[in-house]
């Protein structure tokens, strides 16, 4: 499969995995990087892309904060579904509209959770992961909060970024503060618990989610515990190679070279 010639122009060959595990672009809010979301996209191809939540983000006032980039994304992802990708769109909390019961979304196909299938047959449950919340951060007002708070504290920071002439990849002390609240909450009240529970009912080897912005690959209770990271600030995916093993894989400005590893779950820097 490959792109069309307007969206095919690459330096080298593209990286080729079976499945890939996207989440956590958040399109139209202001944490989103869209460029090295574009950049990953052109350099990788995979028969099946699962997008795992809150690929849109519907909260953010998303007319005022969407940007030409971000329809770009859009325009490559149904590139590949068009070229023969199959694309399994599955919402998160801040897209949780497009779980409506009908709703139909270019040529994705919508779910709420997913069976994967992996190559060595391992069966895993793939979900956004927001379902495995603590109650109280299941409530939408204190959603709607934090993520006005969210985009608020990265406004700022933007703003101190101009003011003081820094590079935007550099990591600020607000962006590390944020960084460190999301993971604090995503570990408080057994979210990941809940989650390999939701797996041991489902009867699979293993769970793939996104939500919590902070990438994983372990195993867990006998289980296989993956969580795909985010596009604001870990900038990773999780990959499914063709004998069916899973790794990590992470966008790198300094382009460094893919680095395969499937004997133990790994992060690699995969060059963009």
């Amino acid at each position: 499969m490959t792109l069309p010639q307007d969206r095919s122009t690459r330096l080298r060959a593209p990286q080729r995995y079976r499945s890939l595990f996207l989440s956590d672009f958040h399109l139209g809010a202001r944490g989103c990087s869209p460029g090295p979301i574009l950049e990953f996209l052109r350099e990788v191809e995979a028969e099946t892309i699962y997008l795992v939540g809150d690929i849109l983000d519907l909260w953010h006032g998303g007319a005022v904060q969407w940007e030409a980039k971000h329809s770009e994304i859009i325009e490559i992802l149904e590139a590949y579904a068009a070229a023969g990708t199959r694309i399994v769109y599955l919402p998160g909390n801040h897209d949780a509209p497009m779980r409506a019961p009908g709703m139909n979304f270019l040529n994705f196909e919508l779910a709420e959770t997913e069976i994967h299938i992996g190559a060595d047959g391992q069966r895993y449950l793939v979900l956004h992961g927001d379902q495995c919340d603590a109650r109280i951060l299941r409530w939408h007002a204190m959603t709607r909060f934090g993520s006005r708070m969210d985009a608020l504290f990265r406004g700022i920071d933007a703003w101190l970024r101009r003011r003081l002439g820094r590079s935007e990849t550099e990591r600020s002390l607000i962006l590390l503060a944020i960084s460190g609240v999301n993971h604090l909450l995503a570990r408080g009240g057994g979210y990941e618990k809940r989650l390999l529970a939701l797996a041991e009912s489902a009867q699979v080897d293993g769970i793939i989610c996104g939500h919590s912005h902070k990438p994983a690959l372990r195993a867990a209770r006998g289980l296989t515990y993956a969580n795909c990271g985010d596009w604001v600030d870990s900038l990773t995916a999780l990959a499914e190679d063709h004998s069916g093993a899973l790794q990590l894989v992470q966008w790198s400005a300094q382009r460094a070279p893919v680095s395969v590893q499937s004997a133990t779950p790994a992060v690699a820097k995969v060059r963009a």
